[in-house]
Parts: structure tokens; sequence; C-alpha cells
């Protein structure tokens, strides 16, 4: 039964045209890079966007924490440049999951204001998780719980809609949370959320809980894949400073695949000198990219 099902598979329209129309299109996929402003070097926002622009990265990354008062500084420092804004961390206070309700007062009202600012900023989303191992009282993991979530989040997305972005949902690995650490969780949650405002991200450094960053960032596609975070991949630094172990190739063959068009984004630590190792990790993944 397995192989004749297999032959059936093979043999079918879907499966043909799926993989002749994604080795056609993956050449002419981009690698759009972005760094987030943390990681990025400068004593000043134009000093950080001089560095992306000197690197001929067109994606910048910054924390939700004060976005709304940043919009007029950020979009006046972007003009003229070939930079956008790409997904916003976080930054929002208290947690969706919350069962204290000031705590989820604190979420509901501090996460709209991020992303009222993130629709302006023309930013592809605002990246979120709905619970941290250490945030308590949490509600419990549960289906009840997850149907909570799908309706908190439902307003959330259409919300996020009406101001021209998205939310994002973040797989974390199971050290930091107890709730969703699989890209494909994060998308079935972004889909049972029932709102196209709502999508999810992969991160290569949380996706150690995965069995293959080719499945992680295909059982998402691109309907939900919204975002990706990159780091090295032993110590969570700059990309290419763990040596051999630092290969996203896998990973970049399904983005190019499903066509992927948003950002991969620098969310990093950095053992060396930050230009230096930027550099050369820039220099790293276009050359992966291309062997993708």
């Amino acid at each position: 039964m397995t192989g004749a099902a297999g032959l059936a598979l093979a043999s079918s329209p879907l499966a043909v045209g799926s993989c002749t129309s994604a080795a056609g299109k993956k050449a002419s996929v981009p690698l759009n890079l972005s760094f987030q402003e943390g990681v990025t070097p400068g004593e000043t926002l134009q000093e950080k966007l001089d560095f992306i622009e000197s690197l001929g990265v067109t994606g910048f990354e910054p924390g939700g924490g004060n976005l709304a008062a940043r919009v007029d500084e950020i979009s006046e420092a972007l003009k003229g440049r070939n930079i956008k804004v790409s997904a916003i961390c976080a930054g929002f206070d208290g947690f969706i999951l919350s069962e204290d309700p000031a705590v989820k007062a604190a979420f509901d009202s501090s996460m709209r204001r991020i992303v009222e600012a993130a629709g302006k900023l023309g930013s592809t989303g605002v990246i979120m998780v709905p619970a941290f191992n250490w945030q308590t009282p949490c509600m419990p993991h549960t289906l009840q719980t997850r149907d909570y979530l799908c309706e908190q989040l439902h307003e959330l997305g259409e919300f996020a809609l009406s101001c021209g972005t998205t939310v994002i949902l973040e797989p974390l690995n199971r050290e930091e949370a107890f709730y969703m650490r699989l890209v494909a969780d994060a998308a079935a949650i972004a889909r049972d959320s029932s709102s196209k405002g709502v999508k999810c991200m992969g991160d290569f450094w949380h996706m150690k809980e995965e069995t293959s960053d080719y499945g992680a960032f295909m059982s998402a596609g691109k309907e939900y894949l919204q975002h990706v975070h990159i780091a090295s991949r032993a110590h969570r630094n700059t990309p290419g400073e763990d040596g051999e172990v630092d290969n996203y190739v896998q990973g970049f063959r399904a983005l190019k695949e499903m066509g992927y068009d948003k950002y991969v984004s620098f969310e990093c630590g950095c053992a060396g000198e930050r230009k230096t190792t930027l550099t050369a990790a820039v220099e790293l993944l276009r050359k992966q990219w291309e062997e993708a």
C-alpha cells in the first residue's frame, strides 16, 4: 500500500507541478537580510543604518518598546535609503495567556500600540510569544487554552490588518517556552485563528527542536511564514562564528522553493569584533543562499 500510495502521489499533477515549479523559481528568489537594531554596531540610529546600508542589507528590525514615540524618528532616518522596517521584535507588557486580568490588560493595550506603530512604519508584523516559561500565573496547556488563544489572536489579527500589518507567532525551544515549540505548531495556530493578520516565523536557533530545517519552513509555507531569525547554531552568536555547524542550506532551500519574499533577520550575540563578524556572516549567508 505504501509503495502504491507513493507512486500515485509522485505521478499526480500536484506533485509534478510542485517539483518542476520549485526548481524553476529557486534561482530568482532574493535573500532579504535584516539586522536587529541591537545587533547593529553604531552609537546612533544613523550610524547603524549607515552600516546596514554599507553591506547591502535591506531590512531593519527595531524593538517594540517605545516604538510609537519613535515612528517619526525611524521614518525620517530611512528616507532615501534602500532599507525598510522588517518585523518588530516584541516590546509589549504582560502576555496573552496570563490568568491575571491586569497583566492581560497590559498586554492588550501595549500590543495594540506597537501594532499601530508597526503599521505606520510599513513593518511586516509584530513578533509575539504566547507565554514564556517564567511568566506566571499562566493558563494551563489544554485544548481550551488553545481555543482561547485562537479567539484572542483572531481579534488581534483583524486589528493588525486594519493597521496594515500582522502579528507574528514565534515558536521557541523548550528551555524558553512550554506552549509552542515547532514552526508547524505556530502555523496551525495562525491558521486556526481564522485571520489573515496572524502569521508565524521560524528561528534557526530555536529550530534545534525541529527534525528538519527544510521541513520546518515547509510546514508553514509562504501563506503563514512571515519572518525568519538567524544566529550561529551552537552558541547563538553571529552566523559563522560556530564554524561548520553554521549551515543553513537546507532551510534556505525551503525558503527559495516556496518563494519566500520576507526577511531573514539577525538575532544574535557576537563573540568577535562586531563589524568584522557581521560582514563575514553576510558573505556566508549569501554564499549558502546560492548553494541552496
